[in-house]
Protein backbone atom coordinates (compact mmCIF):
# COMPACT_ATOMS: atom_id res chain seq x y z
CA UNK A 1 0.00 0.00 0.00
CA UNK A 2 2.66 2.35 0.57
CA UNK A 3 4.86 1.55 -2.34
CA UNK A 4 1.07 2.10 -3.92
CA UNK A 5 0.99 5.11 -2.39
CA UNK A 6 4.12 6.46 -3.32
CA UNK A 7 3.81 5.39 -6.70
CA UNK A 8 0.57 7.56 -7.19
CA UNK A 9 2.46 10.45 -5.24
CA UNK A 10 4.99 9.75 -8.07
CA UNK A 11 2.41 9.73 -10.82
CA UNK A 12 0.65 12.38 -9.09
CA UNK A 13 4.43 14.85 -9.39
CA UNK A 14 4.75 13.31 -12.82
CA UNK A 15 1.22 14.59 -14.03
CA UNK A 16 2.46 18.09 -12.48
CA UNK A 17 5.28 18.21 -13.97
CA UNK A 18 3.52 16.80 -17.77
CA UNK A 19 1.30 20.26 -16.77
CA UNK A 20 4.04 22.05 -15.84
CA UNK A 21 6.52 20.92 -19.24
CA UNK A 22 3.09 21.53 -21.41
CA UNK A 23 2.88 24.95 -19.91
CA UNK A 24 6.39 26.13 -20.70
CA UNK A 25 5.91 24.31 -24.08
CA UNK A 26 2.78 26.29 -24.98
CA UNK A 27 4.89 29.81 -23.46
CA UNK A 28 8.07 28.69 -25.38
CA UNK A 29 5.79 28.17 -28.91
CA UNK A 30 3.93 31.23 -28.32
CA UNK A 31 7.21 33.12 -27.87
CA UNK A 32 8.79 31.84 -30.57
CA UNK A 33 5.79 32.72 -32.77
CA UNK A 34 6.12 36.11 -31.24
CA UNK A 35 9.94 36.30 -32.48
CA UNK A 36 9.14 35.02 -35.91
CA UNK A 37 6.50 37.60 -36.68
CA UNK A 38 9.15 40.27 -35.01
CA UNK A 39 11.55 38.81 -37.09
CA UNK A 40 9.47 38.99 -39.83
CA UNK A 41 8.56 42.37 -39.12
CA UNK A 42 12.72 43.18 -39.01
CA UNK A 43 12.88 41.25 -42.15
CA UNK A 44 10.22 43.28 -43.95
CA UNK A 45 11.47 46.75 -42.64
CA UNK A 46 14.70 45.66 -43.80
CA UNK A 47 13.96 44.84 -47.11
CA UNK A 48 11.51 48.80 -47.03
CA UNK A 49 15.11 50.09 -45.80
CA UNK A 50 16.64 48.64 -48.36
CA UNK A 51 14.02 49.74 -51.22
CA UNK A 52 14.62 53.24 -49.74
CA UNK A 53 17.79 53.36 -49.62
CA UNK A 54 17.84 52.64 -53.57
CA UNK A 55 15.31 54.87 -54.46
CA UNK A 56 16.96 57.79 -52.59
CA UNK A 57 20.24 56.68 -54.19
CA UNK A 58 18.00 57.24 -57.60
CA UNK A 59 16.98 60.52 -56.38
CA UNK A 60 20.01 61.64 -55.87
CA UNK A 61 21.64 60.75 -58.93
CA UNK A 62 18.49 62.34 -60.67
CA UNK A 63 19.31 65.67 -58.53
CA UNK A 64 22.79 65.42 -59.90
CA UNK A 65 21.98 65.15 -63.08
CA UNK A 66 19.23 67.55 -63.19
CA UNK A 67 22.00 70.40 -61.21
CA UNK A 68 24.39 69.36 -63.91
CA UNK A 69 21.89 70.55 -66.66
CA UNK A 70 21.04 72.92 -64.78
CA UNK A 71 24.48 74.65 -64.85
CA UNK A 72 24.45 73.87 -68.30
CA UNK A 73 21.62 75.83 -68.85
CA UNK A 74 22.94 78.88 -67.03
CA UNK A 75 25.84 78.65 -68.67
CA UNK A 76 24.38 78.83 -72.64
CA UNK A 77 21.86 81.28 -71.00
CA UNK A 78 25.00 83.49 -69.80
CA UNK A 79 26.84 83.24 -73.30
CA UNK A 80 23.53 84.28 -74.96
CA UNK A 81 23.59 87.34 -73.35
CA UNK A 82 27.12 88.26 -73.55
CA UNK A 83 26.84 87.67 -77.81
CA UNK A 84 23.86 89.62 -77.50
CA UNK A 85 25.12 92.41 -75.46
CA UNK A 86 27.95 92.15 -78.28
CA UNK A 87 25.76 92.05 -80.55
CA UNK A 88 24.06 95.65 -79.51
CA UNK A 89 27.37 97.24 -79.03
CA UNK A 90 27.66 96.03 -82.60
CA UNK A 91 24.61 97.47 -83.83
CA UNK A 92 25.20 100.94 -82.19
CA UNK A 93 28.55 101.57 -83.52
CA UNK A 94 27.09 100.89 -86.78
CA UNK A 95 24.34 103.31 -86.11
CA UNK A 96 26.93 105.38 -85.15
CA UNK A 97 28.42 105.20 -88.45
CA UNK A 98 25.19 105.42 -90.58
CA UNK A 99 24.26 108.59 -88.56
CA UNK A 100 27.27 110.34 -89.37
CA UNK A 101 27.09 108.79 -93.09
CA UNK A 102 23.62 110.15 -93.34
CA UNK A 103 25.07 113.48 -91.79
CA UNK A 104 27.63 113.73 -93.96
CA UNK A 105 25.31 112.89 -97.49
CA UNK A 106 23.09 115.48 -96.14
CA UNK A 107 25.60 118.27 -96.07
CA UNK A 108 26.72 117.19 -99.17
CA UNK A 109 23.34 117.09 -100.96
CA UNK A 110 23.39 120.63 -99.23
CA UNK A 111 26.80 121.60 -100.73
CA UNK A 112 25.59 120.19 -104.13
CA UNK A 113 22.46 121.92 -104.28
CA UNK A 114 24.04 125.22 -103.52
CA UNK A 115 26.50 124.19 -106.34
CA UNK A 116 23.80 123.85 -108.62
CA UNK A 117 22.56 127.15 -107.34
CA UNK A 118 25.53 128.71 -108.31
CA UNK A 119 26.33 127.44 -111.75
CA UNK A 120 22.56 127.86 -112.34
CA UNK A 121 23.11 131.39 -111.77
CA UNK A 122 26.16 131.80 -113.59
CA UNK A 123 24.81 130.66 -116.38
CA UNK A 124 21.91 133.02 -116.31
CA UNK A 125 23.95 135.64 -115.84
CA UNK A 126 25.79 134.23 -119.21
CA UNK A 127 23.14 134.37 -120.83
CA UNK A 128 21.98 137.66 -120.13
CA UNK A 129 25.80 138.52 -121.14
CA UNK A 130 26.44 136.76 -123.65
CA UNK A 131 24.13 135.94 -126.47
CA UNK A 132 22.80 133.47 -127.79
CA UNK A 133 25.58 130.47 -127.93
CA UNK A 134 25.69 130.69 -124.12
CA UNK A 135 22.14 129.80 -124.03
CA UNK A 136 22.97 126.80 -126.15
CA UNK A 137 25.70 125.94 -123.77
CA UNK A 138 23.68 126.09 -120.86
CA UNK A 139 20.79 123.95 -122.13
CA UNK A 140 23.63 120.94 -123.00
CA UNK A 141 25.09 121.41 -119.55
CA UNK A 142 21.62 121.57 -117.46
CA UNK A 143 20.25 118.40 -119.53
CA UNK A 144 23.12 116.51 -118.81
CA UNK A 145 23.05 117.63 -115.00
CA UNK A 146 19.87 115.80 -114.93
CA UNK A 147 20.63 112.58 -116.19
Amino acid sequence: ELQVDELQGLLAGMEKEHRDLVAKLEEGESELARLRSAEGAKLAQQERCSQLEKEVAALREKIHHLDDMLKSQQRKVRQMIEQLQNSKAVIQAKDSVIQELKERVAYLEAENLEMHDRIEHLIESQVSRGGLSARTRSKSESGSRYR
